[in-house]
């Protein structure tokens, strides 16, 4: 083979690379027809990959998951039992996040020696450009929101990607990478147990506290698939970690990645720090101020102040000059239904933080209150404890409103710790108007409610809009 020759591969195999895993003619199947399956199915169908779309949900029809497609899908549908025929007729199957991996029809394909992936894999086989993957139990959305504006402040608006668990399915952008775009994942714990080569340039592991038990079972199982986001990692890439949540701290002793770390409590030699009210980076035996968290940041809470300083630390990590990232910084402001300051109604402030969908998440938002707080919490169980939560009340709290399967659990734990304010509500209206009638001028009542929304909404982003409208109904002072 002469240089010509050798030169002309060389160029093919790398074009072969840039245009991903090759899924022309596969036989996929996508199980779950939400945002993240009906995303996988369309990218398969422009892969050329021939599609059946599944979903067991009770009740539901072949039409009304036909009517999820875009009419030009091509996609077979099948609901109900996942028949033994089509399990034996697949080579991949494409799991949305809301499907555990350790269901029977899962189970079956896996036996039959099916390929079994996640939607951020799919998309993952598609990536031509770099990759800042956030993952955490709570301060997800928030950073990655953060992280990716501050992105699109250094590279433009068309070069930057947003996707993963905040919303916009990793599948429904990945053909528009390239070599110089960055791609910015929320990444969640169910979507990372289905991951094999995901690799991202930079991670950040934000903190990992008891959450979705009823999925991982355990505390080991559901540490474990955070820690996934930095399993095919090397010393070329970064790992973000806190330094003040002992899982992370511990995870850096074999992490893969080099490690950064921040800190909320205590001086670091290397990382990024809060010394006093101002965020701080060290390094090399040298510190530099970066901002003033009550001057400069227009966000509430401790919880946000570490959600800054992983932003910059990612962002930096990605090679963003420090100027454009404090610019962002500065002119930030919270993310929709997380600590969400809606209005002010008769003396009362009114704040949104229905994303607040476990303790430790609810824990940040009672912190961030400043005023005594009317609390709305319960939801769907994920058979999480609420003991921490609650003695975190530590007489901000005068009342705790009560909605959803979780309220005697709550008010059980409630009142083992003292706390004998509680009402209860069977609506969410009701609750609401109990609140408003609770509430004296000078208070704030606080949507955060330590549960997920599910059997009353279908998201929490629904369940937010729901208190937000309420709100701004009410007349004005």
């Amino acid at each position: 083979m002469n240089r010509e020759e050798e030169h002309s591969m060389e160029e093919e195999n790398s074009m072969e690379d840039a245009a991903g895993r090759n899924f022309k003619g596969r036989k996929c199947l996508v199980i779950g027809s939400g945002l993240s399956g009906i995303g996988a199915v369309r990218l398969l169908e422009q892969l050329e990959a021939e599609v059946t779309l599944y979903d067991g949900k009770e009740g539901l029809t072949e039409g009304e998951l036909r009517a999820k497609l875009p009419e030009d899908s091509r996609a077979v549908c099948v609901t109900g039992e996942l028949a033994e025929s089509v399990i034996k007729s697949v080579g991949t199957a494409v799991l949305s996040p809301g499907v555990p991996v350790d269901i029977p029809p899962v189970n079956a394909l896996r036996e039959s020696g099916v390929e079994i992936i996640g939607e951020i894999e799919l998309g993952y086989s598609q990536e031509k450009g770099r990759i800042a993957a956030i993952t955490g139990t709570n301060g997800k959305t928030t950073t990655t929101t953060l992280t990716g504006e501050i992105m699109k402040a250094h590279l433009g608006e068309d070069k930057v990607f947003v996707v993963g668990n905040i919303g916009n399915p990793y599948t429904s952008e990945c053909q528009r990478t390239g070599a110089d775009t960055v791609t910015v994942g929320e990444i969640s714990s169910f979507q990372l147990e289905t991951i094999s080569d995901f690799h991202p340039a930079v991670s950040a592991i934000l903190n990992i506290t008891p959450d979705h038990l009823n999925r991982h079972h355990t505390m080991e199982a559901y540490a474990a698939a955070k820690e996934a986001v930095a399993r095919n990692q090397t010393k070329e890439d970064i790992c973000v970690l806190n330094y003040e949540n002992a899982l992370t701290r511990e995870f850096a002793d074999r992490c893969p990645a080099r490690v950064v770390f921040f800190s909320s409590a205590r001086k670091l030699e290397e990382g990024y720090y809060l010394k006093g009210e101002k965020i701080v980076k060290a390094g090399g035996g040298r510190e530099e101020e970066l901002l003033d968290i009550h001057k400069d940041m227009n966000l509430a809470g401790l919880c946000n102040v570490e959600n800054v300083m992983a932003a910059i630390a990612v962002a930096e990590g990605m090679g963003v000059p420090m100027d454009t990232i404090l610019a962002v910084v500065k002119n930030f402001h919270a993310v929709e239904h997380r600590i969400e300051f809606v209005a002010s109604k008769g003396g009362v402030d009114y704040y949104n933080d229905s994303k607040g969908t476990n303790p430790d998440a609810a824990i940040q938002g009672i912190r961030a209150m400043s005023r005594p707080t009317i609390l709305i919490g319960g939801g769907y169980d994920k058979q999480n404890r609420y003991d921490e939560w609650i003695e975190s009340f530590e007489g901000k709290v005068k009342w705790l409103v009560l909605i959803g399967q979780t309220k005697e659990k709550i008010a059980e734990c409630a009142r083992r710790h003292g706390f004998w304010n509680i009402r209860f509500a069977d609506t969410f209206e009701e609750c609401l108007e109990l609140c408003t009638e609770l509430a004296e001028r000078g208070d704030a009542v606080l949507l955060s409610p330590a549960c997920a929304s599910w059997g009353m909404f279908p998201n929490y982003e629904v369940r937010g809009q729901r208190f937000k409208e309420y709100v701004n109904k009410l007349p004005s002072d």
